[in-house]
């Protein structure tokens, strides 16, 4: 306790992060975003309270000290689901400090998580998706095409989500019908892969010019290294307009059509849960709105409306 008290706010917030990134109990994105919540906080905490916040101050902290941040914030422009994550990271910051003996703080669990509007998916009609798979291959580099294909025909194919997908490594080239994808929290699930996936994944194998080490990821950008998802993003960014196609049609919109049109085939809402990774069935059932929105649109159309 000692030691820990001659440490600042923001080495115990570093050392919290340290431990969820670790732990595997966060992605990578969330953690930049627990980081810059909890800076935030601080910074606003070491003005609020005229010094920079001591262990002793940050277990007297009252409701009254977490809703000025959070005033704050939603004055500088923040959305409600920004202060929703902004006050999950705090209670996430404050639990680990209560975990570890640092401090407790009764005040922040007192606090009403703000209301978020609950967007409906954007996913794409089917024949928009099947359009932007064969018009994607068109690269100046045949092997880039062969890889933009695998991985959006992938990410439509299984509903992974676009760091699902670049995390995968080429065992994935030898898994036959099914694959184990590790997702949010560490969880495990099992994903088929329909005989259109495993043909895309094997073209662009044979066409990449880079050996596909074991350990080592399956996607690869234009110098062999790691693919990054925004190359994938401006990739889509680049063939909506010849596509028609708006804005919301991103790597993740696929995610969403494949959900949406497995739901419009007939999948039950617990198979799509499964192979989303969704923790909670409430999630899936967003798409049940989608189809129920669909269902509206089509009766307007009848002619003795």
């Amino acid at each position: 306790m000692a030691k820990a008290s001659r440490q600042t706010a923001h080495d115990l917030c570093a050392r919290w992060l340290a431990d969820l990134a670790a732990g595997g109990r966060a992605a990578p994105r969330t953690c930049e975003s627990y980081g810059r919540d909890v800076a935030a906080f601080l910074s606003f905490l070491t003005a609020h309270l005229g010094e920079t916040p001591s262990l002793t101050a940050l277990s007297v902290l009252t409701a009254a000290d977490f809703r000025a941040f959070l005033a704050q914030r939603q004055r500088e422009g923040l959305s409600a689901a920004s202060l929703a994550r902004a006050l999950a990271a705090l209670r996430g910051f404050f639990g680990w400090l209560q975990d570890e003996n640092l401090c407790r703080s009764d005040a922040i669990q007192s606090l009403q998580t703000p209301k978020v509007p609950k967007a409906l998916p954007r996913p794409l009609p089917v024949e928009a998706a099947t359009d932007l798979l064969g018009a994607v291959d068109d690269a100046d580099e045949p092997w880039i095409g062969a890889r933009d294909v695998a991985l959006l025909t992938l990410i439509y194919g299984t509903g992974l989500r676009i760091g699902e997908a670049l995390a995968l490594t080429p065992a994935v080239l030898k898994a036959g019908s099914a694959i184990i994808v590790k997702g949010k929290g560490g969880k495990e699930r099992l994903v088929p892969l329909i005989p259109i996936v495993r043909e895309a994944l094997a073209v662009y194998a044979g066409a990449v010019p880079f050996a596909l080490e074991a350990d080592e990821p399956l996607f690869r950008g234009a110098r062999g290294g790691p693919l990054s998802p925004r190359i994938a993003q401006l990739r889509m960014a680049e063939l909506r307009p010849a596509l028609g196609l708006p804005e919301t049609a991103t790597p993740h919109a696929l995610r969403h059509s494949f959900a949406s049109h497995l739901l419009a085939e007939g999948a039950d809402l617990r198979t799509i849960q499964e192979l989303l990774g969704h923790a909670s069935l409430s999630t899936t059932q967003r798409y049940t709105a989608i189809d129920l929105a669909a269902l509206r649109a089509t009766v307007q159309k009848h002619p003795r409306r």
